[in-house]
């Protein structure tokens, strides 16, 4: 009877009867049944709100650190809902399904530990955020895609050049929708610098910058063994990934101490993967054969030439001790050089540094232009959603994230090997060096592998 509670009567009809209800209980719920149903404008898509049926619903892998700021970027987009948390660290689960059940006023959003109960357990789940460690980045994007969502990754997108061509290979394969977060594609100074130089206004360019910062020699060292936190707070074995496995320390998990481990992390990807694809955006890439590397020594800013004559330098800095830099002030900047002048930026610009003011005067002529050529948002993560509805092609997408991805990593052997190198990018190898190509590979640990 609907929830209505079933009484005695005066007929001495039993309790329970399914024929009997008191007089009240009758009229208490055929007023209910002839009140209108209310449905909150949200669930309609009134008001403004997007209608449940036309959200892309999210989930995310790895939040803490840079996933937790890409996480709070990516609620504010009014048709994406978050629904899912995979996370091997506890702590970061519960602060990551916190910010999503206070988003949307419930406690909906579900926790995972394991990538792959989420995976085969998500089939609603339309696309991921991973912001993983650097380890699992090209990993969990392929298992992702296989599994049929489209990826959102943070950078570095590999830590070889043989993970970077399975991201793109499976991205085809399975006509997945794949942004890496190289985020400056889509900010105004530097889209203008890059269409400036695109464009032919720099006159041919023949030398581009990246700011590019090496560590001090990457550990490949081990730390000693501590004992295991409990699963239930950190599985190890699942947060190693494809990594060699390594005892327990606490200071590889800690302030993110696998950052410098050799293991676990890159070298100049680390910023290259920002900056080195800022400075070949603003080239036909496809017209590129080759690029050389020239070894220059440990201190020193490695210069590499492209086949089509451009020089490519990728600006050396040290730790956090920056040379003398006269090409940009703040971090992840780009300069593009011509016989017309230079153009260049960095963060906290408001507008880019130019040999001249003229080369500025057509700056919103620019954006506007490029805006109505590409179609694209100054937004990374809304490009991102427009592409998963539109399913064409991300501004960061496969392939751009491979091309820079392997100039940063060749300049890693490069350094590695202490020589010169020359790489073919059509075949995806280095030039008569056996030794180098061997290292285009790095092997992943069972059963982290595809």
């Amino acid at each position: 009877m609907n929830g209505i509670e079933r009484t005695q009567t005066n007929r001495g009809e039993p309790k329970g009867s399914p024929h009997l209800v008191s007089r009240r209980q009758f009229l208490k719920a055929a007023a209910l049944l002839a009140a209108p149903n209310v449905i909150p404008a949200s669930a309609l898509g009134r008001d403004g709100a997007v209608a449940p049926s036309e959200r892309i619903v999210m989930g995310g892998i790895g939040i803490g650190g840079r996933g937790t700021h890409d996480l709070g970027w990516m609620i504010g987009e009014p048709d994406v809902q978050f629904v899912a948390i995979c996370e091997v660290q506890k702590k970061r689960r519960e602060a990551a399904k916190n910010t999503i059940d206070k988003r949307y006023g419930n406690t909906d959003c579900a926790v995972y530990g394991d990538i792959r109960q989420f995976l085969a357990e998500r089939t609603d789940v339309d696309a991921v955020l991973i912001a993983t460690g650097d380890r699992w980045h090209a990993l969990a994007s392929i298992m992702a895609m296989r599994a049929g969502k489209d990826v959102y990754c943070e950078k570095p997108a590999c830590l070889s050049m043989a993970q970077g061509r399975m991201v793109v290979e499976t991205a085809r394969r399975y006509a997945r929708v794949y942004q890496t977060g190289a985020q400056r594609l889509s900010e105004p100074n530097h889209v203008f610098c890059i269409e400036m130089a695109r464009t032919g206004q720099l006159g041919p360019v023949h030398t581009a910058y990246a700011d590019c910062r090496w560590r001090d020699g990457m550990r490949h060292d081990w730390l000693p063994a501590e004992p295991e936190p409990p699963k239930e707070e950190l599985d190890w074995d699942v947060w190693l990934g494809p990594s060699p496995w390594r005892p327990y320390n606490h200071g590889y998990v800690s302030g993110g101490g696998w950052y410098h481990f050799y293991d676990t992390a890159t070298d100049v990807a680390m910023w290259g993967a920002h900056t080195v694809t800022q400075a070949l955006a603003a080239f036909d890439m496809s017209n590129v054969s080759f690029i050389e590397f020239e070894y220059a020594g440990p201190d020193e800013t490695m210069v590499t030439r492209l086949s089509n004559g451009v020089k490519l330098v990728l600006f050396r800095v040290v730790g956090d001790v920056w040379q003398k830099c006269n090409l940009w002030h703040g971090s992840c900047g780009e300069r593009f050089d011509g016989p017309e002048g230079w153009l260049g930026a960095a963060d906290g610009y408001e507008m880019p540094d130019a040999s001249s003011p003229a080369l500025l005067r057509e700056y919103r002529k620019v954006m506007a232009e490029y805006a109505a050529r590409t179609r694209r948002p100054m937004n990374h993560v809304r490009d991102f959603f427009d592409c998963i509805r539109s399913r064409r092609l991300t501004v960061a997408n496969p392939e751009v994230m491979y091309r820079s991805m392997s100039i940063c990593l060749v300049a890693d052997i490069c350094e590695q090997l202490k020589r010169n190198l020359k790489f073919d990018l059509i075949k995806g190898e280095f030039v008569g060096d056996a030794e180098a190509n061997r290292l285009r590979s790095r092997p992943m640990r069972a059963p982290w592998t595809v």
